[in-house]
């Protein structure tokens, strides 16, 4: 376990939210800063700590990305023509892991990647285990034979604790699922609010 993913509870109340919208989050009834000084943290953020704070909510949301890879997924948006929130949050909805994680293959984004990482799934037909991987519009996602009755995806799949986007086209029963399209921003069911204006803000510095 590594260690990014061992902290992934920790988060919340580092930054003060509950991030993923848990019902078990420790946010919920320890809505503080961790450690010995954490209830006596005060003081009026700056600009530059708004911001980053920004960057860091979203970048936690997304399983934690170090900052390389999220800087990378940054540049990239600016390259693309449109709105670079637009295409900031496109890019990170769109990642194999985040798409996995919406389909309600997995509960978390951190076990989603895992899921990946072990082989359990194919795009377009064929294994996939880069859970950075872009999934285009109309690809077909599927769990693989072998791992269709894996208790965590059967588990996920039952679970009432939030629905699955109207821009993924789901089928739990062959566990498939399709990116009908790029999300915007207003249609991702963030549970916390989120500011990506601020951390286009935070890299155009």
């Amino acid at each position: 376990m590594t260690k990014r993913i061992n902290a992934k509870h920790k988060v919340d109340r580092r930054l003060k939210v509950n991030l993923w919208g848990r019902p078990k989050s420790p946010f919920n009834t320890r809505n503080y800063p961790p450690g010995q000084h954490g209830q006596a943290r005060k003081g009026k953020p700056t600009d530059y700590g708004i911001q980053l704070n920004a960057k860091q909510k979203l970048k936690s949301y997304y399983g934690n990305i170090n900052e390389r890879q999220f800087r990378n997924v940054y540049r990239k948006a600016l390259k693309r023509k449109g709105d670079t929130t637009e295409n900031l949050v496109g890019l990170l909805e769109t990642r194999l892991d985040t798409i996995i994680y919406r389909a309600k293959f997995a509960p978390t984004v951190f076990s989603a990647r895992q899921l990946i990482n072990h082989g359990h799934f194919k795009v377009n037909k064929k294994k996939v285990n880069i859970s950075s991987y872009t999934v285009k519009e109309n690809d077909l996602i599927e769990v693989k034979d072998k791992s269709k009755t894996l208790l965590i995806i059967e588990g996920c799949l039952n679970s009432k604790e939030r629905d699955v986007p109207e821009y993924i086209q789901h089928d739990s029963k062959n566990k498939t699922a399709k990116l009908v399209r790029v999300p915007k921003f207003a249609d991702i069911p963030y549970p916390t609010v989120m500011e990506p204006k601020l951390v286009i803000e935070y890299y155009s510095r």
